[in-house]
């Protein structure tokens, strides 16, 4: 079955670095486009995010010049390295895939932008 499972949050200060890693399995994972969401408290998950099989890339303007999506297929791993971080940072950040019409998600990894 689809497994994804996010990890590399935690607490970082304003303008530090974090790069999550999404391990996928289950699927062939270099055939499919991987993205990244964010929910922070009370609010919307809101895409962040998009590499395409071919390693195109695309990102919402909150984190255009900021983050990094990247993938290795050879390790089945999505990445999303982030870079001057700001509080408004702080969500539990997802991955997701979409197979035939069908959306997976992993359980999500939080990252706290704070002093």
């Amino acid at each position: 079955q689809v497994q994804l499972v996010e990890s590399g949050g935690g607490l970082v200060q304003p303008g530090g670095s974090l790069r999550l890693s999404c391990a996928a399995s289950g699927f062939t994972f270099s055939s499919y486009a991987m993205r990244w969401y964010r929910q922070a408290p009370g609010k919307e998950r809101e895409w962040v995010a998009t590499i395409t099989s071919t390693g195109s890339t695309n990102y919402a303007d909150s984190g255009k010049g900021r983050f990094t999506i990247s993938r290795d297929n050879d390790k089945n791993t999505v990445y999303l390295q982030m870079n001057s971080l700001k509080p408004e940072d702080t969500a539990v950040y997802y991955c997701k895939v979409v197979i035939m019409r069908g959306e997976y998600w992993g359980q999500g990894t939080q990252v706290t932008v704070s002093t």
